[in-house]
């Protein structure tokens, strides 16, 4: 990981090395937290923009109240907190950011109402989360055996702290088998979502994603698919097996972190003819045209940082 100078703690500046906390916070022992992934693009004009900056802190403060933490800032202060943290590092070539919303010192035992809450936004420079060769020759990935969090058994709509550990031994599962990424299912055996992304395949012209019933409600998600429809091709949210995985022409990943990722391989099944698709690259190139401000329709997503 690349340090920054500063990262915003609970409305200050602190030095990226002094941004610590408690051994004995709550969050780090029982999981009670909200995370944020949002990021920050090189603009063709040669600023810096946050996309859908806003989207992003509204998410935030929904999962927090999800999980019934209170957060003591408002989505504007937020908002501004972010762009003066990307200022103040002088990240002006593109930034990935983490809000991070958990209860520190103060109490112990799973009541947590009574445990002070913060909030914390680290920024920095990180590349292609699946790799840049990735982005351009696609993925392997790898079915595995872990379940999507079902919604009967805890907060799956949140993008809780807890929920990731899910995603993280799924994520190991794929990586120790050889593969770069993890595909889960639901407890039903439908297609969920990646450890940390979205899932689309395309068959006979046609994009398939599967309805956010089974996963976390995506931000890139919705753009790629309003990106879509802005093309003429016809999107359907629906249910989708394993087996029409298999034989789909393209399939991709979309994500604040992967963007837009294709998928060369799904269990050693080779996905259309084994590299990025047309429509998977038509889609990622609109995409990046729309985090870098080049198409109209988009900019009102961005908030320019200089």
């Amino acid at each position: 990981m690349t340090e920054a100078k500063y990262i915003w703690m609970d409305g200050e500046l602190v030095a990226w090395k002094d941004a610590k906390v408690h051994v004995l916070s709550h969050t780090l022992h029982y999981g009670n937290g909200a995370i944020e992934g949002t990021k920050a693009y090189k603009t063709h004009d040669g600023r810096c923009a946050i996309f859908k900056l806003k989207e992003h802190t509204k998410r935030l403060v929904n999962s927090s109240k999800m999980t019934l933490i209170d957060v003591p800032f408002t989505q504007d202060e937020l908002n501004d907190a972010q762009v003066k943290l990307l200022q103040e590092n002088e990240l002006f070539e593109g930034a990935y950011i983490r809000p991070l919303v958990y209860l520190g010192y103060g109490v112990m035992g799973l009541y947590h109402k009574e445990a002070p809450v913060q909030v914390s936004i680290s920024a920095w420079e990180w590349g292609a989360y699946l790799g840049e060769e990735g982005l351009k020759k696609g993925v392997r990935v790898k079915i595995v055996s872990m379940t999507r969090n079902t919604n009967t058994s805890g907060m799956g709509k949140a993008k809780a702290v807890a929920n990731y550990l899910n995603s993280q031994m799924a994520k190991f599962e794929a990586i120790d088998a050889g593969y770069d990424e993890a595909l889960l299912r639901d407890d039903q055996g439908y297609i969920a979502e990646a450890s940390g992304a979205c899932f689309f395949i395309v068959r006979d012209g046609i994009i398939i994603t599967p309805p956010n019933d089974n996963s976390l409600e995506s931000i890139t998600q919705a753009t790629v698919i309003d990106l879509a429809k802005d093309m003429g091709y016809t999107v359907l949210r629906r249910r989708l097996t394993r087996e029409e995985v298999y034989i789909a022409d393209e399939a991709f990943f979309t994500g604040t972190a992967v963007e837009v990722t294709p998928i060369r391989e799904v269990d050693a099944r080779i996905i259309g003819e084994g590299h990025r698709g047309p429509i998977t690259e038509k889609l990622q190139s609109a995409y990046f045209d729309v985090v870098a401000g080049k198409n109209p329709k988009y900019t009102k997503y961005l908030t320019y940082i200089n």
